[in-house]
C-alpha cells in the first residue's frame, strides 16, 4: 500500500454567490456607521413607484404619490426626457387638555424618464387621481403601426406547367 501526504486545495474557495453584495455592504457600513438597508426616510429620499407601458397608439406612465396634492406636482418634458417633481408636505396637529402634540415631515422627489423619439410632445396629457398620477404620451403619426392587407396567389400546378412546356 502507497500512502501519499495529503495537501490542502489551496485554489478552491467555496462557492457564495452574495459575496460582492456582502462585501458592498460592509464597506458601506465601514464608512457610514449602519447598514444601507436602514437609511432614514429623509436621507433615501421620496422615490415613487413608477409603471411605464406601451399600448397600440401611446406610451403611459402611472407614478404612486399617495397623499399628495394635484399643486404639489410638476411634469415637465425637456428634450427627450419626461421630468416628474414633487414636493410632499404633511402637518399634524392634536391638542388635548393634558398634551399638545405636532408632527411635521416634508420631503421633494424628482424622476426622470427617458422617452423614446416616437412620441410626440405637444399632446403629452397627464391626469392625477386617488394619488396616482398618469402620463398620457401619444405617438407621432408616421410612426403609428399600419395595416397591411396581405392577397394570396394560386400556384399552377405542376401538370399544366410540363404539358405546356411540351407543346
Amino acid at each position: 500500500m502507497v500512502m501519499e501526504r495529503w495537501r490542502p486545495r489551496w485554489g478552491l474557495t467555496p462557492w457564495r454567490p452574495l459575496r460582492d453584495i456582502e462585501d458592498w455592504e460592509r464597506q458601506f457600513e465601514d464608512f457610514f456607521g449602519r447598514p444601507m438597508w436602514r437609511l432614514p426616510v429623509e436621507e433615501r429620499g421620496l422615490m415613487p413607484a413608477v409603471d411605464v407601458f406601451e399600448k397600440d397608439d401611446k406610451f403611459v406612465v402611472k407614478a404612486e404619490l399617495p397623499g399628495m396634492k394635484e399643486e404639489d406636482i410638476d411634469v415637465s418634458v425637456a428634450g427627450d426626457m419626461l421630468m416628474i417633481k414633487g414636493e410632499k408636505k404633511t402637518e399634524s396637529e392634536v391638542k388635548e387638555a393634558n398634551y399638545y402634540r405636532c408632527e411635521r415631515s416634508y420631503g421633494s422627489f424628482y424622476r426622470s424618464i427617458p422617452l423614446p423619439s416616437t412620441v410626440d410632445a405637444n399632446k403629452i396629457e397627464a391626469d392625477f387621481e386617488d394619488g396616482v398620477l398618469e402620463v398620457s404620451l401619444p405617438k407621432s403619426a408616421e410612426v403609428k403601426p399600419k395595416k397591411v392587407a396581405v392577397s394570396a396567389r394560386k400556384k399552377l400546378s405542376t401538370k399544366k406547367k410540363t404539358s405546356k412546356q411540351t407543346k
